[in-house]
């Protein structure tokens, strides 16, 4: 069961990640924001591309669900840490990551 240490470990594990202050959650970022924290550590919302959204909601719906707004249709999704496993927390940090980084570094 994913939590938000595990979140932070990882997310700061990957290359050029920082974490900031973001209103009244955590951003995790490197170009730019890919994952951000809710205070109460509970849920996490990654910026994945909206077919990445669509795979992650289908596969794992108890854990994955669009952000209810224009930034859901961007992608914005928002995941329940305790339904996921470490491997599945990974997968979706690696995800948003790659489309983090800045232009010259995407591969």
């Amino acid at each position: 069961m994913a939590n938000a240490e595990m979140l932070r470990r990882l997310a700061l594990s990957l290359d050029g990640t920082v974490e900031a202050p973001h209103f009244d959650r955590a951003a995790f970022k490197v170009a730019r924001i890919y994952v951000t924290l809710a205070g109460d550590g509970l849920t996490a919302n990654f910026k994945f591309k909206p077919d990445e959204q669509s795979l992650k909601c289908t596969v794992l719906p108890t854990a994955f669900f669009p952000v209810g707004n224009a930034w859901g249709r961007q992608g914005w999704t928002t995941a329940i840490l305790s339904e996921l496993n470490e491997a599945d927390l990974l997968n979706a940090l690696e995800t948003a990551w790659k489309h983090a980084l800045p232009a010259k570094r995407r591969s």
